[in-house]
């Protein structure tokens, strides 16, 4: 785990693995104060039951209070496909505002109505805290942060820029693993190399922080942590030399190889809501829907 070291512009990173869905969270710490902020939180969810669990979000609330942190931000990298975010939970025990893209809205409208949600779920991103544009400045404590939008992957993905370190969600993994899949409804592969040149422009020694590893073949640990020097240097998808008409290629060829994530239809219709659920239907039960034939 990436951990303690004490400048002003390294912030300290606790990270968290939730294994059943690959997502790694993040504690972000200013080193000179308790402020805190949380990134990409997971609520547990078993498909077949649709019940829910919160023992992984209650081991960064413990963390939180193990160490008498202030959590001043909830932060997501974009609407995730792969897992139901924590955030409302994390906020009713610890505080703090959440924050998203700003292009939220965009993919509040393309899954609003693929679920058919109705007239009670607004597209203004207003169950957000924040809504965040590129370029925005932000802080945790002393530590400031500000926002690259990197969309590709989804239209709302961000990277948040935190002293030394990036938070890029799903855009890029592991150099041994390569890119984010670009398949989605706003996905865009040429979108996405933009997006990841944009990263790979911050400083060699800036530390990336992913949001998945999957553990690419012949290697035996799940890892978190890269530089934008190794992404550069190694990446198999988009490393130096690499041309944005190559990578188009190369990537939507393997999307077309791909499934859809095993959680994907509970996940965006209670992350498009800030980890809320649809509302409970008339006999007080919640419903979370799956559309027929709507997504191959």
């Amino acid at each position: 785990m990436s951990e303690v070291q004490t400048s002003p512009c390294v912030p300290q990173v606790k990270a968290f693995f939730d294994e059943p869905t690959n997502t790694f969270s993040y504690v972000v710490r200013d080193p000179d104060s308790n402020a805190c902020a949380i990134i990409d939180s997971v609520l547990d969810f078993d498909y077949a039951s649709g019940s829910t669990d919160v023992r992984s979000a209650d081991e960064i609330i413990a963390y939180v209070r193990d160490n008498d942190l202030s959590v001043e931000w909830i932060l997501e990298t974009h609407v995730h496909a792969d897992h139901l975010s924590a955030a409302p939970y994390l906020h009713q025990a610890l505080g703090g505002k959440t924050g998203i893209g700003a292009f939220i809205t965009v993919v509040q409208d393309t899954f609003g109505k693929a679920f058919n949600a109705g007239s009670e779920f607004v597209h203004d991103g207003s169950q957000f805290d924040h809504l965040f544009e590129e370029g925005d400045r932000f802080n945790i404590g002393n530590l400031e942060g500000y926002v690259l939008h990197t969309p590709g992957h989804t239209p709302a993905c961000l990277t948040y820029v935190i002293g030394n370190a990036a938070f890029v969600g799903d855009t890029l993994f592991m150099p041994d693993y390569g890119t984010a899949r670009c398949d989605f409804p706003g996905g865009d592969a040429r979108t996405l190399f933009r997006s990841i040149k944009k990263v790979l422009s911050l400083p060699n020694e800036t530390r990336i922080f992913l949001c998945h590893d999957y553990k690419a073949p012949n290697r035996d640990e799940y890892c978190h942590e890269t530089s934008v020097l190794e992404q550069r240097q190694h990446n198999v998808h988009v490393h130096e030399g690499i041309m944005e008409d190559e990578f188009v290629r190369m990537r939507t060829e393997r999307d077309d190889t791909l499934e859809m994530p095993r959680l994907i239809l509970p996940s965006v219709q209670v992350n498009m809501r800030a980890g809320e659920m649809p509302p409970a239907e008339d006999n007080g039960q919640v419903y979370l829907k799956v559309p027929i034939n709507l997504f191959k």
